[in-house]
């Protein structure tokens, strides 16, 4: 089986070559840049499997480069951020991220995570523990194609379509549509979009889910989700 290729994106030395080597141990090809232009240069040569962007790097910062790989791909984005709280989470979310990472991290932690968001994006069909449906309404026709209004998702080609025009989805936001639309008018809480989208079995930010529905939402129409606060979101039936 070929390794995994992980770009990694880090000024730091000591914490590029070190995150460099556990990463290497186990298992994954790395290639390591000090900052986002030479990033953005490896991204495009080499194109990775998953890419590890630091917030704060020079040249091109981590969220700037992260805009620049989704308008040129899907592949899966975990963002860095030395700080919890820091604005720049919510703009590397916005930015097109499916995931962060504080730092300091564990390795183990961060391998963990880099293989539940691999795990996702080798299975962005049906999420998981999810039976399907046949008939009803929102229930999938013979060719598995699910219809609210005027959405469209084709849950064998994973496709989805507005108004008969196909709209571009990340594996993270098909992921997240397809847990909606697997329970209609039902209110999914963010812990449980956390485990089921995000494959966390432990508590997560709940703004990596906020983020991700306002993305979903700019691109399925912004009434098509509601918001139950308190509560969680669901999507119209």
């Amino acid at each position: 089986m070929a390794e995994t290729h992980v770009l990694f994106v880090e000024d730091d030395d000591v914490i590029r070559e070190a995150t460099q080597l556990a990463l290497e141990r186990d298992g994954f090809a790395v290639t390591a840049m000090p900052d986002g232009l030479s990033g953005l240069e490896a991204f495009r040569a080499n194109r990775p499997d998953i890419a590890l962007l630091d917030v704060m790097v020079p040249g091109l910062d981590g969220v700037s480069l992260c805009r620049r790989i989704r308008d040129e791909s899907t592949v899966p984005v975990i963002m860095l951020s030395a700080r919890a709280d820091s604005i720049d989470v919510v703009l590397g979310l916005e930015a097109g991220a499916d995931d962060y990472v504080t730092k300091p991290f564990d390795g183990a932690v961060l391998v963990a995570r880099i293989r539940a968001v691999l795990r996702r994006f080798g299975h962005a069909g049906r999420p998981a523990g999810d039976p399907g449906r046949s008939g009803g309404p929102g229930g999938p026709d013979e060719h598995g194609v699910l219809s609210f209004g005027d959405l469209e998702i084709d849950t064998e080609g994973m496709e989805v379509r507005r108004g008969g025009v196909r709209v571009a989805l990340t594996p993270t936001e098909m992921r997240l549509l397809l847990e909606f639309s697997s329970a209609p008018g039902t209110v999914l809480s963010r812990d449980r979009l956390l485990e089921r989208v995000w494959d966390y079995g432990w508590g997560g930010d709940t703004r990596v889910v906020d983020v991700h529905v306002q993305r979903l939402r700019t691109k399925i129409g912004q009434d098509r989700i509601d918001t139950v606060r308190g509560f969680g979101y669901k999507l119209k039936a």
